[in-house]
């Protein structure tokens, strides 16, 4: 059916409103915004009260690949060295082993309840998955995704014990990769009598590295082009990311490296360095972020079918359950086990394995290229998310103050306090800048300045300006300079001399 472009305009619009204004219950209900997301999608679908026909695999995979893009990147952008650093070895192993033993654990049980189970019989009849099909099933649902875990906290004005935080941005923010190899893997396997695990072990050496290297040389890259470039239109630097964000996922790709991977590690890169606009540049990525949730939730909720899904609610809600109490808690344990972890951090973290956009973009992978089954495992998927945000999600915060996780309100940070804190400086001074200073004919985000010091306000012929990145140093300017402390100041001057 053609459609006007004009309703398709509408219809777009007013789902975001919804969603949008919907949102607001998040806070007050505990229930993930996600969730609420996803039910709408399903609503405005084909057997919802909106009717909107979409049925087409294809398209909702490009526009996830594209929505994962932004939200991979916008991890990266948010995730600061100095916090990851101490716990570093953990998430890693969490991203990559643990996703692993969560993928082969929850595809051992779903090849034995669809194939010696009498329950699983009699639910799916003549359905079976093999043991590729059921351990693709696994790899789909193996990663987790955390953006809705602090968005509770947040609303709840409480913040987490420890190291708990870092371990779980990194955990979900680098774990994406992992999940999408092992999904391409067993897909592959399906596909041809002749492809062998062993064949694809050095597949994943050569895309994780080649992921790592690029995303590394991209992300100095566009912190170079972002300094150099002086745009005469400040509106133009998020398009300009854009570009090389895109460029890191699609040339990665094009070599052979996992490209989401690339995507991360420059997020990282760029998020860790100082260039012009920045404060602007993270606050838009953080929004197109959510935008691209929102957006892939009520895609994949158009995708779904309630009347294919309610015969298999019942194998789901029991893949469901041991995933959540199981095959995780087992991953996390095995993987935490050389690491000196409180039982209680251990708890936590395992009942954190909470699911977002990208298990349902994955399950298109197996739609388009026409797996076996590959319906029943959309379904199926889409049911255990669905599940993970309403059963983990509205659970997080009271799991958490019982195990005494919580920090109290006085001591909470929002994300952005933690940010602008760099901002908050008790030290001011002046200095002339003279010909043979190191600073001349330099711009101010080329120096290198310590992050606890700002030059706030320079004085150039008679005339006085606020600087930003790209400003370039003259001689005989006067620099009015903020620091936190008198020996940060100094610093600050030798820098510029």
């Amino acid at each position: 059916m053609n459609l006007n472009p004009t309703v398709i305009l509408i219809s777009i619009s007013i789902l975001l409103l919804v969603s949008v204004l919907a949102s607001k219950t998040s806070s007050r209900t505990g229930l993930p915004m996600l969730a609420i997301f996803l039910v709408i999608g399903i609503l405005a679908g084909t057997e919802g009260i909106g009717k909107i026909t979409f049925n087409n695999p294809v398209t909702a995979q490009f526009l996830g690949i594209i929505a994962l893009c932004f939200i991979l990147f916008s991890g990266g952008l948010d995730t600061r060295f100095e916090h990851v650093k101490p716990i570093a070895w953990k998430g890693i192993v969490l991203a990559t082993v643990g996703v692993f033993i969560t993928a082969i654990t929850l595809g051992l049980f779903v090849y034995w309840v669809t194939n010696y189970s009498s329950f699983g019989a009699r639910i799916l009849g003549s359905t079976k998955f093999s043991l590729f099909e059921a351990f693709l099933l696994g790899s789909i649902v193996s990663s987790t995704d955390a953006a809705a875990v602090f968005a509770i906290f947040r609303s709840k004005n409480t913040s987490l014990k420890r190291n708990l935080r870092p371990i779980l941005e990194l955990e979900s923010g680098s774990n994406d990769p992992m999940a999408y190899f092992l999904t391409i893997t067993f897909i592959t396997l399906i596909q041809s009598s002749d492809a062998s695990i062993w064949v694809m072990i050095p597949k994943f050496l050569k895309g994780m590295t080649l992921g790592a290297i690029m995303g590394f040389v991209i992300g100095k890259i566009t912190i170079f082009v972002i300094n150099k470039s002086n745009l005469k239109v400040d509106g133009l630097y998020p398009v300009l990311t854009i570009a090389m964000m895109l460029f890191s996922y699609s040339f990665t790709e094009l070599i052979g490296g996992n490209g989401f991977l690339s995507i991360y590690i420059s997020g990282l890169i760029v998020g860790n360095s100082n260039f012009i606009h920045k404060r602007s540049l993270l606050k838009f990525y953080d929004g197109f972020a959510w935008l691209m949730q929102i957006l892939m939730f009520i895609t994949l909720g158009l995708l779904v079918f309630p009347s294919k899904m309610t015969p298999i609610i019942g194998i789901a809600i029991l893949i469901s359950i041991f995933l959540i109490l199981v095959a995780r808690p087992i991953a996390m344990l095995l993987c935490l086990l050389p690491f000196k972890v409180y039982y209680k951090d251990l708890t936590f973290i395992s009942w954190v394995g909470l699911k977002g956009a990208v298990p349902i973009i994955f399950a298109t992978y197996p739609m388009v290229e026409k797996i076996p089954n590959a319906e029943v495992i959309f379904h199926i998927v889409f049911f255990i998310t669905l599940t993970s945000l309403l059963l983990q999600g509205t659970t997080l915060f009271n799991a958490a103050k019982l195990l005494k996780l919580t920090m109290p309100d006085k001591k909470a940070r929002k994300p952005i306090l933690e940010f602008d804190s760099e901002s908050i400086k008790s030290v001011l001074d002046e200095i002339v800048v003279k010909h043979n200073f190191k600073c001349v004919n330099n711009s101010i985000v080329d120096m290198k300045l310590p992050r606890t010091a700002l030059i706030v306000m320079i004085e150039r012929d008679d005339k006085f300006f606020t600087p930003n990145g790209s400003t370039i140093i003259e001689i005989d300017d006067r620099l009015t300079v903020l620091a936190d402390s008198k020996t940060n100041l100094e610093i600050t001057f030798n820098a510029l001399k």
